[in-house]
């Protein structure tokens, strides 16, 4: 994915840039049909989760609270309940985070600290969002190599020692300029030239070593660009956020790609829910521990033409910069047939859909919202 934005974050300005998790470098929006479950009483919990004995997996999410973290324990606490799900990160939540389920600080960094969250939870699941991704880790790479590579170690170890199930994300940003363009498959050729792009291929592999060498239950999936209506974050495929915001507020964006750059993306309710449906597959279906998935390819002036409909005044510029190098190396159409075949994904968005409900979501959650 490229995961657009990331949540370990270590000060300063840099903890804002951080803090968005993203699978590829687009991401996340409010999930329009996923909604938390009621709070019940005490005793009815206890009562349907079987008299005190595990029923659900316990859910840890690392990097909670950039875009993906936050969405996702939405959707799991709608199917394991509130208190399975437990948001992490190592900044400061807000009122309506605290509120909506149980919320711990998790350095990636510290192992023991990440021991004893295990331990006295007793999780089950690790979901690990924390990472560095595309531009900005290009911007702090000694950072980026902690956070994305020493980070990952730490999980993975850790699941290997309490034998939880793993997911970790990965993205288009794991290919390069020598890998096939259009289409690309799931295996094949990598080499990326960013610090993103080698920390996952890094991780998509020693989780794959890891579940050969000691049975870990690892599973990765490679995530397009990711849309939603979360403000963007300035990553490579964000340009697809961007020019929602900006030309509803003011009628004109300058995109800092070519407008013939053609990527994957997909919306982010088929992406939580890829991941979801994933977690849950069973061990049988995956012939693979990785997985590409996507929903549609396009390109800037091919979504600039769909969003005109909604803004007739609409005018963009294109004044490529550093990212479109980045862009230039990455996937055109990412061939997901793997995942569809065996553990039976299916998207539910094309473009049509999710340019309809960013234009509602942006509008009603920020643009409306301002002007009040």
């Amino acid at each position: 994915m490229l995961l657009r934005k990331a949540s370990t974050a270590f000060g300063g300005s840099l903890r804002q840039q951080l803090h968005r998790s993203s699978a590829a470098d687009g991401v996340l929006a409010p999930l329009a049909t996923v909604h938390q479950q009621q709070h019940t009483a005490p005793i009815r919990r206890w009562l349907s989760n079987g008299g005190g004995r595990k029923t659900h997996p316990k859910i840890l999410i690392t990097g909670g609270l950039g875009q993906l973290g936050v969405e996702c324990a939405k959707l799991l606490r709608s199917q394991y309940g509130e208190e399975s799900v437990i948001l992490s990160d190592i900044i400061k939540p807000s009122s309506e985070i605290v509120n909506s389920g149980p919320y711990i600080f998790a350095d990636i960094l510290d192992f023991k600290g990440l021991q004893k969250i295990v331990v006295d939870h007793r999780v089950d699941w690790i979901i690990h969002f924390s990472a560095l991704l595309s531009a900005i880790g290009e911007q702090n790479v000694p950072l980026a190599v902690r956070v994305n590579i020493e980070g990952m170690h730490n999980v993975l170890e850790l699941a290997k020692q309490y034998k939880l199930r793993i997911f970790v994300p990965s993205t288009i940003g794991a290919f390069g300029p020598d890998s096939p363009r259009n289409p690309t498959p799931n295996v094949t050729i990598q080499r990326p030239r960013t610090i993103y792009g080698v920390s996952k291929v890094h991780a998509e592999l020693m989780g794959e070593y890891y579940h050969h060498k000691f049975g870990l239950d690892f599973r990765c999936l490679r995530f397009p660009g990711v849309i939603s209506s979360d403000p963007p974050g300035g990553g490579t495929t964000d340009y697809a956020v961007a020019v929602f915001f900006e030309g509803l507020k003011t009628g004109k964006y300058q995109c800092y790609l070519k407008p013939d750059t053609r990527l994957p993306m997909m919306y982010i309710e088929d992406c939580l829910r890829s991941l979801l449906e994933f977690m849950t597959a069973p061990e049988e279906k995956l012939q693979r521990r990785v997985y590409n998935v996507t929903a549609m390819s396009f390109t800037p002036e091919e979504l600039v033409e769909k969003l005109a409909k909604y803004i007739p005044e609409l005018h963009v510029s294109y004044r490529p910069d550093s990212r479109q190098l980045i862009a230039d190396s990455w996937p055109q159409i990412f061939d997901d047939s793997e995942a569809r075949r065996d553990w039976g994904w299916q998207h539910h968005y094309d473009l049509d859909k999710l340019v309809d409900l960013m234009v509602r979501d942006v509008t009603e959650n920020y643009i409306k919202k301002a002007s009040q």
